[in-house]
């Protein structure tokens, strides 16, 4: 499983990290390892899944994470993550 996540600003990209996961996982446990990764390699903290977050991960698998999922102020505008391939 291939994820992608990226941090924008202003309709701007200010970085993104690619995950990649070939272990027996669930698909679950592998977005949330994929958040977490993303989430240290970006010095963020992990943000809160918010029924709005599962709803959009379940139907588009991927989801964007705003103010609201997260518990400190952040300087950007939102964490995007998504499922571009699937084992």
């Amino acid at each position: 499983m291939r994820i992608w996540s990226k941090l924008f600003k202003d309709n701007h990209m200010l970085r993104d990290y690619q995950y990649i996961d070939t272990s027996d996982d669930t698909r679950t446990h592998k977005v949330f390892a994929a958040l977490e990764k993303t989430c240290r390699e970006f010095d963020l903290p992990v943000p809160i899944w918010l029924d709005s977050n599962v709803s959009d991960f379940k139907r588009h698998s991927k989801t964007r994470f705003r103010q609201d999922s997260f518990v400190e102020e952040i300087s950007f505008d939102y964490l995007e993550i998504g499922v571009i391939e699937e084992d």
